[in-house]
């Protein structure tokens, strides 16, 4: 799975890098930009059914920190240093667990139900698990 291109990575392996360089040409191509993207749009879907009385509440949190997930990640890989980068992962991350904390929230409440929102948690999860994952292969 490529997360990041040669120049996010740092190498001087030459064929290593023109691996890395055509896979990854810009942000859209990450997998973990493209994950972050499915789970807002399923974010979307979800809070379409929620009542319209919560259309600037827990609707716009949802949606708010489900599209910064993908935001924060383009964002970041936009960047000019893997430090930023980085930065803007670990933003990611932490709009992955508000998240995560409104949908179970919204559960408790009643907005949905906990079978609503098990595939999109188990999304979050897995997105989590590569942000993880990419920040250290970024780090070493």
């Amino acid at each position: 799975m490529a997360y990041f291109s040669e120049r996010q990575r740092g190498t001087g392996n030459r064929q290593q890098s023109e691996y890395l360089m055509s896979e990854v040409r810009d942000f859209k191509d990450l997998k973990v930009w493209q994950k972050g993207m499915i789970i807002a749009e399923k974010c979307y879907v979800l809070t379409q059914k929620f009542p319209k009385e919560e259309i600037y509440g827990m609707v716009q949190q949802i949606r708010r920190s489900a599209t910064s997930i993908p935001a924060n990640i383009a964002e970041g890989y936009g960047r000019r240093s893997t430090g930023d980068y980085v930065r803007f992962l670990n933003i990611a991350q932490g709009s992955i667990n508000e998240l995560e904390t409104h949908l179970i929230l919204s559960a408790r409440v009643n907005l949905c139900n906990f079978n609503d929102i098990e595939s999109i948690i188990d999304e979050i999860k897995q997105e989590s698990r590569m942000i993880i994952s990419l920040i250290k292969k970024l780090k070493s």
